[in-house]
Order: structure tokens, then sequence, then C-alpha cells
């Protein structure tokens, strides 16, 4: 079985750790995880039963999947310090946010296959939604075995990389707008006289399960809101309402806004 070294453990490395586990996929005893501290290290140890270590160096030196899950902050001098030890027989994933597989791949040296994907925040409860791209060295069978560890906390779409902008700007950074949506619909709900509590299943309940509905029924949208909309009804009297407060314009141009920082992200241009 392949063995698998996940560079930088926080929340996303931890939950691909998780799935793969939960999935049988890996044993603890196949998978090191390094993190910065030491603490941190003794919990995913624990939780998990994986090794760890602190030395970054050492964790990738017979790994056949290397990932890299540090903030895009912290990959340069990541790469500096591993890049020594890295080949073209190992496959390197990176779930570094805006940072391209050029940028790797400069660091690394010739012919290290890189992979860049961007999961998103549900991937923690094995729901997450991941876009893929394959780098200049990555051939389809370095893609698949990507595409299989990202199945173990979501689903996996392939793109090329010049797509993955828009894939953080509508699955990576899409999490905050369904939360800005369930927020708002939470408050209206307190407002016609709800309890807090109550509102909150509600709201959250049937985004759940409208989601279900759109996946597992191949429903497109369109048909969804109609099977919901009646002539005259009160669906149709709000539908208006949000139609005429430019509701479908706001997430285009929000959309397209998140795509254009995730380019700037790209060319290096620092975070607010």
């Amino acid at each position: 079985m392949a063995k698998l070294t996940v560079l930088g453990a926080g929340k996303m490395g931890e939950a691909l750790v998780g799935g793969l586990l939960a999935s049988g996929w890996r044993e603890p005893g196949e998978i090191t995880c390094t993190a910065r501290g030491e603490d941190r290290l003794k919990e995913l140890a624990e939780r998990h039963g994986v090794d760890v270590t602190i030395d970054n160096a050492a964790a990738v030196r017979g790994a056949d999947v290397i990932v890299i899950a540090v903030k895009p902050q912290d990959i340069e001098p990541l790469l500096s310090e591993v890049s020594p030890y890295i080949s073209g027989d190992q496959t390197v994933l990176s779930v570094c946010a805006a940072i391209p597989t050029t940028f790797i791949e400069r660091r690394l040296g010739e012919n290290v296959p890189v992979v860049r994907a961007m999961p998103n925040t549900p991937s923690v409860v094995h729901e997450g939604m991941a876009g893929i791209a394959a780098g200049r060295h990555a051939t389809e069978a370095h893609l698949e075995t990507c595409r299989e560890i990202l199945t173990h906390v979501g689903r996996v779409v392939t793109v090329p990389e010049n797509y993955l902008d828009a894939v953080t700007a509508i699955s990576g950074s899409g999490p905050a707008y369904f939360a800005l949506l369930a927020e708002a619909m939470i408050e209206a709900g307190i407002l016609l006289g709800l309890s807090r509590e109550i509102s909150t299943d509600l709201v959250v309940q049937t985004m759940l399960g409208s989601a279900k509905m759109l996946r597992d029924s191949h429903m497109h949208p369109v048909e969804l809101r109609e099977m919901v909309t009646s002539p005259g009804g009160t669906t149709i009297r709000a539908i208006r309402v949000l139609e005429q407060s430019g509701v479908r314009a706001a997430f285009l141009n929000a959309i397209q806004a998140a795509m254009e920082r995730s380019q700037e992200l790209a060319q290096g241009e620092p975070e607010a």
C-alpha cells in the first residue's frame, strides 16, 4: 500500500486523514502527519493513531503521495525545506489555496508530478467538493491517485488549472454564501416570531433537503423552484421580491469578484 504524508495537518489535512481512515483506504501506520507544534502532533496521534513528526524532510522520505496542506504564506519555506528529498517517483498533491502548480514545480525540481486541488470546508464532514488539475509533469495516473484520495471526503471534478479560480469562487467560497443566506433566513424567522432554535432547524434542514433533491434526483434548480411555486401563492410573491431586489445579479457579481480575487492572490498579491 502506498504511504501518504500530510505536510501541515490543519483542518483540511486532518479531514483528508479522517476520510481515508474511516473508509479503510489507509491504515494509521501508512500515514504520517506534520505540524508546527508538539501539542497539535499529539492531538493527531491520539485521535487517529497516525505517525507524527515535526520534521517535514523526514516525513517526505519514502512517501508515495505527499499532500501539501499549509497556508499559502508558509508554502515557500516548506518547499525549500523538503525539495532535496522529493523525487519524480512521488506524487505531490497541493491543497494550498491560490498557489499554481508552476510555483511548486519550480521549487521541487524537474519531473516531480504535482496535482493542485481546491477542496472546500464541508470536507471535514466528508461532504466536500473539490476541483483538481494536473501540473506539467502529472499524468492521468497521478490525477487518478489524487481523485481517489479526495473522493473519501466528498466529490471531485477535474478541470484545466486556469479554471480553478472559478472553482474557488463557486465551491471554495460557496459555504460562506450559503451561511450568509442561512443567517438571513434565520433572522427572518425570528422577525416573524419563531425562536432562534426552531428557525435554525427549519432553515438548515430545508437547505440540506433541497441540496439532496438537486444532487440525488439530478433535478435542475428550475424544476425544484417550479415544483414549490404555485400560481398566485406565497413562494411566487417571495421570488418576485428577490428578483426585484437584484439577488440573482448580486450572486453573479459576487462570484465574479471572488474569482478575480483568487487570480490576484495567485499572482502574488497579499491578502487584505
